[in-house]
């Protein structure tokens, strides 16, 4: 479990620095992939659901 959120907190930096330079190419479908996997293997990922499941219910919730 600690690889996993060292890991977590490792790809997601590197996707956060990606985003920031504006530089994704090939790598972003397996970076970001390999950080969901590892993202539901630690404690914040009934967090991340939840969170997500609002969202989902908010833009549901919307009337254009």
């Amino acid at each position: 479990m600690l690889v996993s959120v060292s890991a977590v907190l490792l790809l997601g930096l590197l996707i956060w620095f990606l985003l920031r330079i504006r530089y994704l190419r090939w790598a972003d479908l397996l970076l970001c992939s390999a950080f969901g996997f590892l993202l539901a293997r630690t404690m914040a990922a009934p967090l991340v659901a939840t969170v997500l499941d609002g969202l989902g219910a908010f833009l549901g919730g919307l009337r254009f």
